[in-house]
């Protein structure tokens, strides 16, 4: 009986500390809220991107100001949301949303992210269009990749996909915009709908 009562306190121990290595409260409706965002703002790009009339869109057309801008939005309301439901999650949960393991996944996800960000920035420079969506999609990944170390491990799974969508993308160079669609629209969707029913219904 004794011999039991360890095994359960060994597996309780290394329970804990597995939660306490992992910021779990990550919100996986913030996902599906993210993907549905995102397609909104890749249908409104598309839209104005097909009426605009012109064969060739450059860095001072109005055209790619508004998809510059419209990406902006989407960017900053899906951060937005994300950080709110995240944080009525582990408000709920009587946690803390940043703490030591939360900086490491933030940390962790920007540096590959960032770095993408200030590489897909340099190739808009030099008018390397076709490049853009691949370039964003396999950063993306790999911040996804290089953060589930700290979070949920779906993030991997979702990570890898868009590291394969943008290699699937470079070889479509015409079609970034529908990529952008199925990687950051679609895929947090269903990622996001996984982790939701995975762990956070009642």
């Amino acid at each position: 009986m004794e011999a039991k009562d360890y095994l359960q306190d060994i597996r309780d121990i290394k329970s804990m500390m597995a939660q306490s290595s992992q910021f779990i409260s990550l919100s996986g409706f913030s996902g599906i809220i993210a993907g549905v965002y995102a397609l909104i703002g890749a249908f409104t790009a598309n839209y104005i991107i097909t009426n605009d009339g012109s064969d060739n869109i450059t860095l001072e057309s109005l055209t790619f100001k508004y998809c510059i801008t419209i990406a902006s939005i989407v960017l900053v309301i899906s951060v937005g949301t994300a950080y709110l439901l995240t944080l009525k999650k582990t408000k709920k949960q009587g946690e803390k949303v940043w703490n030591p393991t939360s900086r490491k996944l933030v940390i962790n996800f920007c540096i590959p992210l960032v770095t993408g960000g200030i590489f897909a920035i340099e190739l808009l420079r030099h008018s390397y269009f076709g490049v853009i969506a691949p370039i964003t999609l396999v950063f993306y990944g790999m911040a996804c990749v290089n953060a589930s170390k700290f979070t949920l491990r779906d993030v991997r799974y979702l990570g890898l996909t868009m590291i394969v969508l943008g290699l699937i993308a470079i070889e479509f160079p015409g079609y970034g915009l529908h990529f952008w669609a199925l990687g950051f629209g679609v895929c947090h969707i269903i990622y996001g709908s996984m982790m939701y029913f995975k762990y956070e219904r009642d």
